[in-house]
């Protein structure tokens, strides 16, 4: 039965003009010559465009990663103004700033435990204009802890770990130890006895004490207090015994004898503290626990922009005005590779899911 007549042309949009083999197939039902020359044409046309999108996708990024950045750039920060996390996005963004040739301009969005803010940059668009000065809670401990808004692994592009900060475990002088050897005993003498100040739930400070407590196979309370100042004011006092402090805020308080330190939570020394012996090298090998930070991207950022922005942290990290206020701070300069940062996070991850189920921490 012949195929009634309905349609006398066929439009090509992106050309404007009809193709007559076309139509005439649709019209007649018969494939002719000009249907031939179309198809042809049109398998041309195919591989061109193909070839156009083939040469855009291979060379857009690398071009777009030359002009970048083309504005200024926006650096979240996920606390309050006036913290180490924003202390430390601060140097790092003056030290961008003159290496890329545009303003990285700061922005505290804090709430959260640092999810607000880091979800904010996890739903921004993936061009590099706006990156997160990541850190261990809002990245791994939180995730870890309970469902956050976004997936670490997921909706982030590492570009580099920046820097991290050992813990002293300390304790107060009231305390009769003065090794961890002697410590861990008397622990375990007393087991519930001692209570370890934190600085709230969840934070680095309290899965420092309960990391700790699962390596050493001791059972201290863990006491939450209202912020880090709060906890380390308890222990000065004799109201908590034992706290992982950070080194700029309890190395003071040590060399005044109103503290002991018992070791450092990093698998070599601390370059500020250097005096202190690890808690792995005296009998807990592998032991490690440090507050780190890192520099992070939308995910689906182009990598030759993840690359740029990783060159530049690099040889920021290699600066005297980059690194003298970080030491001020207890910090040291990591650096690396992107997927160094990827596989940091990752094994990050793992760990404090495994030391929240094993302590049976539940979100609150």
């Amino acid at each position: 039965m012949p195929i009634r007549r309905t349609i006398r042309s066929f439009w090509i949009p992106a050309r404007g003009r009809m193709t007559p083999g076309f139509a005439s197939v649709v019209a007649t039902g018969r494939p002719d010559a000009a249907m031939g020359r179309f198809a042809v044409a049109m398998s041309r046309a195919a591989a061109r465009s193909l070839a156009i999108a083939a040469i855009a996708v291979t060379v857009s990024p690398v071009v777009y990663a030359q002009d970048y950045p083309s504005r200024p750039v926006r650096l979240v920060v996920a606390t309050s103004p006036g913290g180490g996390t924003d202390t430390l996005a601060r140097v790092l963004a003056a030290a961008l700033a003159a290496r890329l040739g545009q303003q990285f301009v700061v922005d505290n969005r804090p709430g959260g435990s640092g999810i607000v803010g880091t979800d904010l940059v996890a739903r921004a668009a993936p061009d590099g204009h706006t990156l997160l000065m990541g850190f261990i809670s809002s990245l791994a401990m939180t995730p870890a802890l309970m469902p956050t808004p976004y997936d670490p692994l997921k909706d982030l592009a590492p570009v580099s770990l920046v820097a991290d900060a050992q813990y002293l475990l300390v304790v107060h002088p009231s305390v009769p130890a003065r090794s961890l050897k002697e410590f861990v005993a008397y622990a375990k003498a007393n087991p519930g006895r001692i209570n370890a100040a934190t600085a709230g739930y969840g934070t680095p400070v309290h899965l420092a004490a309960e990391l700790f407590k699962q390596a050493a196979g001791i059972d201290m309370v863990s006491v939450p207090y209202k912020g880090g100042g709060p906890a380390a004011a308890a222990v000065l006092a004799g109201e908590s015994q034992v706290i992982f402090g950070s080194v700029a805020a309890t190395l003071p308080h040590i060399k005044a004898g109103k503290l002991i330190c018992l070791g450092t939570t990093g698998l070599k020394r601390s370059s500020a503290a250097p005096q202190f012996p690890t808690i792995a090298e005296q009998g807990y090998p592998g032991f490690e626990m440090s507050s780190w930070y890192a520099l992070m991207a939308p995910a689906g950022t182009p990598a030759p922009v993840i690359a740029k922005l990783n060159a530049a942290v690099q040889a920021a990290l290699k600066d005297q005005d980059v690194r003298e206020p970080m030491a001020r701070q207890g910090l040291e300069p990591t650096g690396g590779s992107p997927a160094d940062a990827a596989a940091h996070l990752k094994r990050e991850l793992a760990t404090w899911r495994r030391v929240i189920q094993e302590a049976g921490i539940k979100a609150q």
